[in-house]
């Protein structure tokens, strides 16, 4: 559910799911952290379709569960995690690299080796339909960084992985005032947050 108030302007969504100190995912836990639900699962199947956004490490590693390779530790993908995968092999994806190399393998998706916050900018300006990222911190940060994210999504999974957590999100991020333009709680225990930022030069109290 988004405000509806706003104009349909081409808007660009970072979008994380997350262990509740901010960890993108956790050594030794499955996908979704094995807590995934039906509500959440059904809400995920009712998002409409957008252009996703993301950079070389996530291309490598989405492109190889594409591909058949399965988590480590993991024998198998779960029937809910092998859909996930078939959505984003249908969709629209734009990889921003300058290592990798074309043509990509993974079907529909696009290879840009220019600067990417000028891509994006150019995309928001001249073409429809919602941009999201996936993954990928380092472009996500750069973008909100810029001030080209209209929306700022996390979904928090009940969890703490104080251990064993990688890739922590917010590392590196400036300052940011979120207003808050959706909220809700998936299953009894998943909860989303949707915010638009808004970038600070200095916190409130500086000079």
């Amino acid at each position: 559910m988004t405000d509806s108030t706003r104009t349909t302007a081409r808007e660009l969504l970072v979008d994380f799911i997350t262990s509740l100190d901010g960890y993108a995912s956790g050594e030794g836990w499955p996908g979704w952290w094995g807590l995934e639900g039906p509500e959440y699962l059904a809400w995920l199947g009712e998002q409409p379709a957008v252009t996703y956004l993301m950079g070389a490490n996530t291309y490598r590693q989405m492109s190889g569960f594409a591909a058949g390779e399965v988590p480590a530790g993991a024998d198998e993908f779960r029937a809910d995690e092998q859909a996930s995968v078939h959505h984003l092999t249908r969709a629209s994806k734009v990889v921003f690299s300058s290592s990798l190399e074309e043509p990509l393998a993974w079907a529909n998706a696009t290879l840009v080796r220019g600067d990417a916050v000028e891509h994006v900018r150019a995309m928001k300006a001249e073409g429809t339909g919602l941009l999201s990222t996936l993954g990928s911190l380092s472009l996500s940060r750069s973008l909100l960084r810029a001030g080209l994210v209209d929306r700022f999504r996390v979904v928090m999974f009940p969890v703490i992985t104080g251990a064993t957590g990688a890739e922590r999100i917010y590392d590196g991020y400036p300052d940011v005032a979120l207003e808050m333009i959706d909220h809700r709680t998936f299953d009894g225990r998943i909860q989303l947050v949707e915010y638009r930022p808004t970038v600070l030069e200095h916190p409130p109290l500086s000079s």
